[in-house]
């Protein structure tokens, strides 16, 4: 395996090989016969042989098209996959890990470019539009599709037909359709939701000490001003006894590191009114921003109090810094994506098994837009934050290899791996990963696995949910919401005036793309938001 960008992986790179069925592109190995299998049907599976840093976990290789025993009688010898991912670790690291195992049980050769958040958007997008695709296969967040669908080839039948394929939830399988058609192919399934450390917040003795400060009884939080509450009376406290101050929250705060995702959790339940249909960003039949609304507006008020409750440097986190902050026990809460719940149950983890997962904070009341007043109810809005999908494009060479690629890379056994690695930033996204005895087994707690599958799974049954703004463009309206956030925390604009500044930024955005185009995209958002259990 070549990688252009990444030097010295980890010695981690397993074996790798996709499932075989479909016929798309046309390539050499379509000619060649299958070769002997590898793999005897449910071989045991480990990443363990690649190092140190993976763990000692085997799990059984599942008999099916996508499983190492198909993929290895495939003979690829002689031909070139290429492949864009992110930086490692966050869904860079298993893909090198993957094409490492693709190349050792096809014969393959598979090179790996690894781009950093900021470049990735521009290095696959501009080699799309020239007619010159530098890539295969390319892995990025599910929010681009509105800029990559044109230029992606439709997952073939075979491919959907098989047993993962049909055990995606409907949620990511909507996030991976585009007009009809399923032109991502998912391999993570993301959404933020709350992380708290449960040593903490269920000792009485710390109980007793909050109920005497406060007067209130001390629980994971149900909304964001009791998320407030808690955060600020414990930051700034020893809460492990090892003579270190701890912090009551860790937030991805870092300006072009994902801090857009991190505002609108906030947001959600000021903003997302069950009864209020017709787009959360932008007014679906005028395109007016939305983004300057009071609900919004006292989400970035809440963000800026809670700069007090950060660690020292918690102004600047990115999604690594706060993976690490609260799954090595730095804070006491957390509410981004599983990267750092996983972190935290990792075998070496001072806070293992000691910690819970719940729905993101809530509020009391939620903005009325129709009514243009806040009504008093209590309201919950689950976050589908985009996701690392993958797919294939539709001028590759090779898309038969590349779409067996994807196939091995999310077949059973990887997933199952994958999942119980923090850094990797592959996420429960089928049906199957709701299973809390599959976590027992990785040695968490019964209550833990509970808390998790349960608060993961709930938010696919809700009908107040909230998506990503997936229309073409994306970038450039994230990073002028990015850049909004960033100057109230800075204290250099207050809430109302920053979003001001955004929500006059997104409409020359609008303009710049097309009024029309962004229009005809953002129906899609909205269909996903406005749909009913």
């Amino acid at each position: 395996m070549r990688s252009r960008s990444y030097k010295g992986l980890v010695a981690a790179t397993a074996v790798a090989a996709l499932a075989a069925t479909g016929c798309t592109g046309q390539s050499q190995a379509e000619n060649k016969p299958d070769k002997p299998a590898l793999f005897k049907p449910g071989s045991e599976i480990s990443y363990s042989k690649y190092g140190k840093n993976y763990p000692k976990t085997k799990v059984k290789d599942v008999p099916g098209p996508c499983s190492y025993e198909s993929i290895s009688r495939k003979d690829y010898s002689g031909q070139t996959l290429k492949i864009i991912s992110h930086a490692v670790p966050v869904i860079g690291e298993p893909t090198q890990l993957h094409a490492k195992q693709f190349e050792e049980i096809t014969g393959a050769k598979v090179e790996v470019v690894n781009v950093p958040f900021g470049e990735l958007h521009q290095k696959i997008l501009t080699p799309l539009q020239a007619g010159q695709p530098a890539y295969d296969v390319m892995f990025y967040p599910s929010l681009w599709i509105g800029d990559m669908a044109p230029y992606l080839a439709p997952v073939p039948e075979k491919y959907l037909d098989t047993p993962g394929m049909k055990d995606v939830t409907q949620a990511y399988m909507d996030v991976a359709t585009w007009d009809g058609k399923v032109v991502q192919y998912p391999v993570d399934g993301d959404r933020h939701y709350l992380k708290v450390r449960t040593d903490v917040l269920k000792d009485p003795k710390r109980q007793a000490a909050y109920k005497e400060a406060t007067g209130k009884d001390l629980r994971v939080p149900q909304t964001w001003s009791e998320y407030q509450e808690v955060a600020a009376f414990f930051s700034g406290k020893d809460l492990d006894g090892d003579g270190k101050r701890n912090f009551g929250s860790a937030e991805v705060t870092k300006r072009d590191d994902l801090t857009f995702s991190a505002f609108i959790s906030r947001a959600a339940p000021y903003v997302k009114h069950p009864d209020v249909k017709g787009g959360l960003f932008f007014d679906v039949e005028t395109m007016k921003p939305l983004i300057n609304t009071p609900g919004f507006v006292r989400a970035l008020g809440d963000m800026v109090k809670a700069k007090k409750t950060w660690a020292p440097g918690g102004a600047n986190f990115g999604l690594g810094d706060e993976i690490f902050s609260f799954g090595g026990g730095q804070t006491l809460m957390s509410y981004s994506w599983d990267d750092a719940f996983i972190q935290a149950q990792q075998q070496d983890s001072k806070i293992r098994n000691k910690v819970e997962a719940a729905p993101l904070p809530g509020s009391k009341e939620v903005y009325n837009r129709q009514t243009e007043k806040w009504d008093k109810k209590p309201n919950q809005a689950p976050y589908f934050t985009w996701g690392w999908t993958s797919a294939v494009a539709k001028a590759a060479p090779n898309q038969q290899m590349a779409f067996d690629y994807l196939c091995f890379f999310s077949n059973e056994a990887n997933t199952a791996l994958d999942l119980t690695i923090g850094r990797f930033g592959v996420n429960p996204y089928r049906e199957s990963h709701f299973d809390a005895a599959f976590w027992e087994k990785q040695g968490w707690d019964k209550d833990v696995a509970k808390s998790y599958v349960q608060s993961l799974s709930g938010m696919e049954k809700s009908s107040n949910r909230v998506f990503d703004l997936r229309v073409p463009g994306v970038n450039g309206y994230m990073s002028a919401l990015a850049n909004g956030v960033a100057a109230a925390l800075a204290g250099q604009k207050d809430p109302q005036r920053a979003l001001d500044g955004v929500a006059e930024e997104w409409s020359k955005i609008t303009e710049q793309i097309g009024k029309d185009k962004v229009q005809k995209a953002y129906r899609n958002v909205v269909l996903l938001e406005d749909y009913d259990s």
